[in-house]
């Protein structure tokens, strides 16, 4: 590939081993959630991208703090403690339970607590982690490449948070989703939330978006629309909102997933990507304060140099 050249992403090669490595995800994830301190909208549970793969960044437990970290580049696991411990689990084409299981024991090696709660979320049907021998594809070319995407779109989602001065999450990768993404607030209390989503409990998505929200993200597709896409929904959902006029000329708003969509192949294959990407990220944006009136000069950031 190219110094500057995006990766290409094709669903069908991808899907097998992204629906496996987001079991993975799911258990370090969770061991995550069990060790931090409960952070508002459940950014205490999210990974981040680093230079090797994906990370929980530094977890405290009784003897210090832990990291544990996906590397997609030589294809293991790694978690480290801050007393010298590490203990490495080897990525391959192996079933989420042997994959849960090594890392228990491995976690019990380095005296680090790993009792989580043991099933899946946002997934149907919730194997239990220890009892699933079906999800076991591991194409290393493929998560390369999607990790490769993350690393472009990772600075670029940065850029955009950097323009506003309102409350705004990170740029984290949730695992329930399987998804990057930042979201920006309005300040003001949203209607509570009723909908239902997948084996995940209602009071969690109530506190998520006890607040209205502009929400940007990436995922590499799924049912409703089977490609890697970026995607950008408000919520509460104004009435206007999908009709608004966004950018690029390729983005669309989804009735079905009620949500603005890009092709990650329209970006890729841009002159400038990171312009093509930037102007979705804005432009919804503005769709969703302009029609819910959010108070975007208080909001917008001002460089005072």
């Amino acid at each position: 590939m190219k110094k500057n050249e995006w990766p290409q992403l094709k669903y069908e090669d991808l899907k097998d081993t992204l629906a496996t490595v987001q079991l993975y995800t799911q258990i370090v994830g969770k061991i995550r959630l069990k060790n931090m301190t409960w952070i508002n909208h459940s950014w205490h549970v999210t990974l981040y991208i680093s230079p090797r793969g994906l990370t929980t960044g530094s977890i405290p437990y009784e003897h210090g703090i832990f990291e544990i970290e996906f590397n997609f580049i030589h294809h293991y696991l790694l978690i480290t403690t801050s007393n010298g411990g590490n203990e490495k689990v080897n990525l391959y084409s192996r079933t989420v339970a042997s994959f849960y299981k090594e890392v228990v024991d491995k976690l019990a090696s380095l005296n680090i607590k790993s009792d989580i709660y043991a099933k899946p979320n946002e997934i149907d049907p919730a194997i239990a982690f220890a009892e699933d021998e079906i999800h076991k594809s591991y194409d290393k070319k493929q998560i390369n490449l999607f990790w490769q995407a993350l690393v472009k779109i990772e600075p670029i989602f940065k850029k955009f948070r950097a323009g506003f001065t309102g409350k705004c999450s990170p740029v984290h990768f949730f695992w329930g989703g399987f998804d990057l993404a930042v979201t920006r607030f309005s300040g003001r209390e949203a209607p509570k939330y009723e909908s239902t989503v997948t084996n995940i409990p209602l009071k969690v998505m109530q506190e998520a978006y006890s607040h209205e929200v502009s929400s940007a993200g990436f995922w590499g597709g799924g049912p409703g629309f089977e490609q890697p896409a970026f995607y950008s929904y408000a919520y509460p959902t104004p009435a206007a909102f999908g009709v608004q006029k966004v950018q690029p000329d390729e983005a669309f708003f989804s009735k079905e997933l009620g949500e603005f969509l890009l092709p990650y192949e329209a970006v890729r294959t841009a002159d400038d990507p990171e312009k093509f990407l930037f102007e979705f990220l804005q432009t919804t944006y503005e769709a969703a304060a302009v029609t819910a009136h959010w108070n975007r000069d208080a909001l917008n950031f001002k460089y005072v140099p």
